[in-house]
């Protein structure tokens, strides 16, 4: 199990989910809309520019997952199904019946678990810069999992981990984002076409995925709806590294995803 400082912000709060310590912050109000991170991320590497907005008008409820950030570690490896599972759960504890969920990079595959594992709970999926099949990035990519190197994860990642918890937790962390990913096998088109929510796929032109899958990927959600903004893979929405503070790009990306979760 990794040690973490048990230091939360201000108005963060810790829960038991399924085994697991998990770290969580409410921010405004409103209808309810979950914030999910990518792999190696946390609440704020991934949303700290978009999250106070959102926060206007959503009660925000940003999560950390297994082995990330604040949250604890449990005895087996990271999957998606589980991290869908423990958003539920950590939901059902809040007492909160449906979420809006928007995720970004590996949290928008958390999102694809929770259309298929929780639909009860889902009312409408934002989906930002993830893929659903290893036919969206290059073979390069999937090569950089057979022999990791530690010194390529962003030091941005690494800076704000170890403001958290420790070496350990980070080198953690690390290992088994990357089980993941080597082993990730992906979603069938027919999964993606069961999925009842409505959906919105959001790429950035110059993105990890392509905008050409995205806009596959979109096509099969019986509701889906999709949006290719300027930008690379998170810079659309003010993530942390490659920040742009003078970029109103994020602030557009607000206004369409608030206009998107309107009834």
């Amino acid at each position: 199990m990794t040690t973490l400082n048990t230091q939360a912000q201000t108005n963060g709060k810790y829960t038991q989910v399924n085994g697991i310590k998990m770290y969580y912050e409410v921010h405004g109000s409103g209808s309810p809309l979950v914030l999910i991170h990518g792999g190696g991320s946390t609440i704020k590497t991934n949303f700290s520019r978009i999250m106070p907005q959102f926060a206007k008008t959503h009660q925000v409820i940003a999560v950390e997952l297994q082995a990330h950030g604040h949250t604890g570690d449990r005895n087996a490896p990271e999957t998606f199904t589980q991290d869908a599972d423990d958003i539920a759960e950590l939901l059902t504890q809040l007492k909160i019946n449906t979420a809006d969920f928007l995720g970004f990079s590996n949290g928008g595959q958390t999102c694809i678990e929770l259309g298929l594992r929780h639909a009860n709970k889902v009312r409408k999926l934002v989906i930002a810069s993830a893929f659903y099949s290893r036919d969206a990035v290059s073979p390069e990519f999937w090569k950089g999992f057979e022999q990791p190197d530690f010194k390529y994860m962003p030091q941005v990642y690494k800076d704000e981990y170890l403001k958290i918890g420790t070496a350990e937790g980070l080198m953690n962390m690390f290992n088994k984002d990357v089980e993941r990913m080597h082993n990730f096998t992906g979603w069938t088109d027919e999964q993606l076409k069961s999925i009842t929510a409505p959906t919105f796929v959001v790429i950035g032109n110059q993105d990890l995925p392509t905008p050409e899958h995205a806009a596959k990927m979109s096509r099969l959600f019986p509701k889906g709806q999709m949006a290719v903004l300027p930008g690379t893979h998170g810079s659309y929405i003010g993530e942390a590294y490659l920040p742009k503070p003078e970029s109103k790009i994020p602030d557009l990306f607000v206004d369409m995803v608030n206009e998107f979760l309107i009834d």
